[in-house]
């Protein structure tokens, strides 16, 4: 009776047990979402789990090698036992079907070429890759030909890369984001444009030979471009879905030599549906070079606006918000970061933007749907509470104002300034005014 009893409750425990491996048992797909979560170490560490588990990271469908496990993998040099090149090519070789995502951090280390990279990028074209990334801190990379043949891509991130597409090569017909970070275009693309029929998203940061780059992408809705003066935008301007918009220099103009040479209104010609627009100083000083007071078309889907690096002791930068604030009718954000050298500017540009600020009809234009404004850090210049005044009195349906002081001033300045600005007259009734102290 009592081995019949201990029968029992051996098989009752195997019951158990096989009923508690629930992730075992789960569907395939769910099994490589998350093992797709996983540090690639640890993935691979699941094939002492039990035989069920042995293969399954052989076939997951996403293979990363983050900065973590690069650096890890490169303190043992390129071909050690644990070495960068020798464990990623022990990993493509015994992986099994296709790769869907595919993610190289190449770290800072001594490699003797490429050639490695480039049969893993080989290996990858044959795989239907759709999310590649390389984050590469090393010496430039050159992608090689056999890159632009992995025409399934839906996402391609770039960093610090040559790109240079075959001759022959079209454009990859299913990307939708497009990111490019310290990228080289070389002189040689031959002028052709790369179509991208479905791309949604492109960015690109401190790129070099930029003009090279030309796009086909009438679907595209999201353009940040930071640090490429160089880039031919009214190219990239023209698809009629924009939604979003982030143009910044990051340096005064004169440090550039091939910047393209446009304004606001023929850049806001084909934005029917922007909404979010972000634009440093820099980039504004080019761009109201003419000086238009009103544009053909006002820009009736705006509603959100940006300006960054910005000082309204630049008459060029005054001109250039006042003339957005007066075509965008809809706006109802507007945050104004300003440039740390406010102080500098202010010694020869503050007589000038005050007068232009008292003038009459400085502004003739009421911000009839602007809800929200954020301002930092304010210095207390004239310029700063005159605009600060002129938005409190042309926005009727204002519901808060922010501003943020500047941490350098004495706390007795900043109370003085804090006071002045809650007395300023608004033509909202629930507009309410938040005076941040940025010690606090």
């Amino acid at each position: 009776m009592d081995c019949y009893a201990k029968m029992k409750n051996n098989k009752r425990r195997q019951v158990s047990v096989i009923e508690e491996d629930r992730i075992s048992n789960l569907p395939e797909h769910l099994i490589d979402s998350i093992l797709e979560r996983l540090p690639i170490q640890d993935v691979i560490r699941t094939s002492i789990l039990s035989k069920k588990w042995r293969y399954k990271w052989r076939t997951m469908r996403a293979v990363v090698f983050d900065e973590q496990i690069s650096k890890k993998l490169a303190k043992n040099g390129a071909f050690g036992r644990h070495g960068f090149i020798r464990v990623i090519n022990q990993v493509l070789l015994l992986h099994k079907g296709s790769i869907s995502k595919f993610y190289l951090c190449i770290p800072d280390m001594f490699l003797d070429s490429f050639q490695d990279v480039n049969q893993w990028m080989l290996y990858l074209s044959t795989k239907g890759v759709k999310d590649f990334t390389i984050a590469n801190s090393n010496q430039r990379y050159q992608l090689p030909r056999c890159v632009f043949s992995c025409l399934e891509l839906r996402k391609l991130e770039l960093n610090k890369c040559i790109f240079k597409p075959p001759l022959q090569f079209e454009g990859f017909l299913y990307l939708e984001s497009l990111v490019f970070n310290n990228v080289d275009f070389t002189t040689d693309l031959g002028g052709t444009a790369i179509n991208l029929p479905q791309l949604k998203k492109l960015i690109m940061r401190s790129c070099t030979k930029a003009y090279n780059l030309k796009i086909h992408a009438t679907n595209l809705q999201v353009l940040l471009i930071m640090n490429c003066p160089d880039v031919m935008l009214l190219e990239l301007l023209r698809s009629q879905r924009l939604g979003m918009v982030c143009l910044t220099l990051m340096k005064p103009m004169e440090d550039f030599v091939r910047l393209e040479r446009m304004n606001l209104a023929l850049m806001f010609a084909n934005m029917s549906r922007l909404r979010w627009f972000y634009i440093d100083g820099h980039f504004l000083k080019v761009f109201i070079a003419e000086k238009p007071k009103w544009f053909p078309h006002a820009v009736n889907s705006l509603k959100r606006l940006w300006l960054i690096d910005f000082s309204l002791c630049d008459l060029d930068h005054l001109h250039g918000a006042l003339c957005l604030l007066r075509n965008s009718p809809n706006l109802e954000e507007l945050r104004m970061m300003h440039t740390q050298t406010e102080s500098e500017l202010m010694r020869c540009g503050e007589e000038t933007t005050s007068s232009h600020l008292e003038s009459p009809g400085c502004l003739d234009q009421t911000l009839n749907r602007l809800r929200i404004v954020e301002l930092s850090p304010l210095q207390g210049s004239r310029p700063q509470l005159l605009f600060v005044k002129l938005l409190l009195a042309q926005s009727p349906s204002l519901e808060k104002f922010t501003i943020q002081s500047n941490g350098t001033l004495d706390p007795y300045k900043r109370f003085n300034i804090a006071k002045d600005v809650m007395r300023f007259p608004r033509a909202s009734p629930k507009a309410e005014m938040i005076y941040l102290d940025p010690n606090s």
